[in-house]
């Protein structure tokens, strides 16, 4: 308990890093409570209120090309984007650990044949390869979330199997593999405790380009589908006003910078704390 409240003491005397958390946190409040904040019905259609400006007639960030509420489709938006995060953030980083740590640990023929597949995903950008998957399972906030996940786990990977190289070559590993351990137990109870942190910093570190790359398959209408408050699908439709209308595309971009600066500024502090090498470098 003592070396957490260390850690979290050390990451918040940051300024930045204080920053990022607290946008992180106000966005979890904002979805969590989104119905109590939300001053209107997000799906609410009045085509006589339609591209209204910012603070007027009760809508303080304006309305859109059908007259809803563009402060209250952010806010609602706001659970989109978390459920999206939180889905990527189990499903990539798991599926990265196990082929990494199989790959390094093993070594070999699994090592050459894993690390190929993870070169071929490496490969492609990571948008290019998500727009792939989603032609080819469907548009949808699920289909995003699985195609965005299938692009995401490679650079953990490599994460798992640099630090599992280096682990497995460990006098105490030769130990307890002495003692009897197999692999399974060596690689669940000794390695994957190690590569945690690494990869708990590379995942908010990603949460960004994730984030990014939702809104990318939202705005190319391959995400969540209308009339869903997705961020990406809000700046596509507002596209079409920027001139004229320029928030009903800026709202919502902005949100995707405020968000995407939290978790940047977050896994900054993060790294500082789990990864004692760069705090010593800098």
């Amino acid at each position: 308990m003592g070396a957490l409240w260390r850690g979290f003491t050390r990451m918040t005397s940051n300024k930045l890093t204080l920053f990022g958390m607290l946008i992180l946190v106000f966005l979890v409040l904002v979805a969590a409570f989104a119905p109590l904040l939300a001053p209107h019905d997000p799906y609410a259609q009045d085509l006589g209120k339609r591209l209204l400006p910012l603070f007027s007639d009760g809508h303080v960030f304006g309305t859109d090309s059908l007259g809803r509420d563009i402060l209250s489709r952010v806010i609602y938006g706001s659970r989109i984007t978390l459920y999206i995060v939180a889905l990527v953030a189990l499903i990539a980083p798991v599926a990265g650990l196990l082929v990494g740590t199989a790959s390094g640990y093993f070594g070999g023929v699994v090592d050459v044949v894993l690390m190929r597949v993870t070169d071929v995903f490496l490969a492609f950008p990571r948008l290019v390869l998500a727009l792939a998957f989603v032609a080819a399972l469907g548009a949808g906030i699920e289909n995003a979330v699985i195609a965005i996940s299938l692009t995401a786990w490679p650079p953990y990977a490599r994460i798992a199997r640099a630090e599992t190289l280096t682990i497995r070559q460990a006098d105490y590993i030769a130990a307890i593999r002495l003692q009897g351990a197999g692999a399974f137990h060596i690689i669940t109870k000794h390695i994957w405790p190690l590569c945690v942190s690494s990869l708990i910093v590379r995942v908010t570190l990603d949460m960004a380009g994730i984030i990014l790359a939702a809104a990318g398959l939202g705005f190319l209408g391959l995400g969540a589908q209308p009339p869903s408050p997705e961020w990406g699908a809000m700046i596509s439709e507002g596209r079409k006003f920027i001139l004229d209308h320029w928030w009903v595309a800026t709202i919502p971009g902005l949100a995707i910078f405020l968000v995407s600066l939290g978790f940047n500024l977050l896994g900054d502090g993060l790294r500082d704390v789990l990864d004692p090498k760069s705090s010593s470098d800098d």
